[in-house]
């Protein structure tokens, strides 16, 4: 007899998701230290080092940590990991991460941390991290999770890092995104891989919630239920516990299904659009680098305005205070120019028309 259906499901989506990391580690083996399972060159004429390797020799298993904060989701992911990777010759750890943003949290982490190890993941860790308030209380924990993630990932030499977003957690992504008018990428919500090198591994994107709860329950994995998700004090616990309900009431069942795929076709679009965009960038400038207004003018909006933001970034603009608003005053810098003066952006970058060029430059 075959595992419950709910474990079936996590596992396939975590060996597919295995099968991926196998194939790219095959391309592109990562280096640490110097070391792709062999000695290194030493480098002449400036030129980067390069390993020497017998005919025999393979670069080593890639490392793959799972991020656990202990909930139903990635326990589930952790549990899948722990069951796919040595099957396919790969090492599996945890990683997880206490905000500190609640009393008891460290012993909670630690309670984690026993539990990863009870599954045979190794190495594990806990990192304790300081949540700043820029952007919000859930923008700040979130940037303050990534940077631990990142840093234990360059720490253990490790591959990827799997996280337990679900489809409930992308429809939730993308209702905000509309709720804050941010454009088709934020109607894209998460992407299956993200990161620098594709890191960020999503292998629940597909399936709900309640399937990585069944998972834990028939496999008898202790989960814990942080107070935050509901607490209606933050919006996204709002949005899970009365904005979905009422929208599923309003419209029937299949919405979160239903923004899922709305997800996939943003992204599909929001991809196409980047790559135009990038195409089509160095035609509207100068032999000196300047945009020229009058063939910026001549692109359809979406493509000239992902090259206006390209550009405000490039000058100094953090990308997550650069929002559409901004963006869009810059655009009638060229769509609606009647003299205006020189706009204002995030990270003191000023944009401003000058004889038919616009400037994007640190104030």
């Amino acid at each position: 007899m075959g595992p419950h259906p709910a474990v079936a499901a996590i596992r396939l989506a975590v060996r597919r998701v295995l099968h991926d990391i196998l194939t790219d580690h095959s391309r592109h083996p990562r280096i640490t230290g110097g070391r792709v399972g062999a000695r290194c060159a030493r480098p002449l004429g400036g030129l980067p080092e390069i390993p020497e390797q017998t005919p025999n020799e393979r670069p080593p298993s890639p490392l793959v940590l799972v991020a656990c904060s202990g909930g139903a989701d990635s326990m589930a992911l952790a549990s899948a990991l722990a069951f796919e990777a040595p099957k396919l010759g790969i090492r599996a750890g945890g990683i997880t991460v206490d905000h500190g943003l609640q009393a008891g949290s460290d012993l909670r982490a630690d309670e984690v941390v026993l539990r990863l190890r009870e599954l045979g993941l190794d190495p594990v860790e806990a990192i304790t991290v300081t949540v700043g308030r820029d952007g919000g209380p859930e923008a700040a924990a979130r940037d303050a999770r990534y940077a631990a993630l990142d840093a234990a990932l360059e720490r253990h030499g490790g591959t990827a890092i799997l996280l337990g977003h679900t489809r409930d957690d992308q429809a939730e992504t993308v209702l905000l995104g509309l709720a804050r008018g941010s454009g088709i990428r934020s109607l894209s919500g998460m992407a299956a891989v993200s990161g620098a090198g594709g890191r960020y591994r999503r292998p629940f994107l597909q399936l709900d919630r309640q399937t990585a709860r069944k998972a834990c329950l028939v496999q008898a994995l202790p989960v814990w239920d942080d107070p935050h998700n509901a607490d209606p004090a933050y919006t996204r616990s709002r949005l899970r516990h009365e904005g979905l309900p009422a929208l599923e009431k309003a419209l029937g069942k299949g919405v979160v299904e239903a923004l899922a795929r709305t997800a996939q076709l943003s992204r599909d679009d929001a991809d196409a659009l980047d790559t135009w965009a990038s195409q089509a960038e160095a035609s509207v400038r100068d032999a000196a680098g300047l945009l020229e207004c009058a063939k910026l003018y001549a692109l359809p909006p979406a493509v000239r305005r992902r090259i206006l933001r390209r550009a405000a970034i490039e000058a100094g603009a953090p990308a997550g205070s650069l929002f559409a608003r901004h963006i869009e005053e810059v655009d009638r810098l060229i769509t609606g120019w009647r003299g205006q003066g020189a706009i204002n952006l995030p990270g003191k970058v000023v944009a401003q028309r000058q004889g038919g060029r616009l400037v994007i430059r640190q104030g």
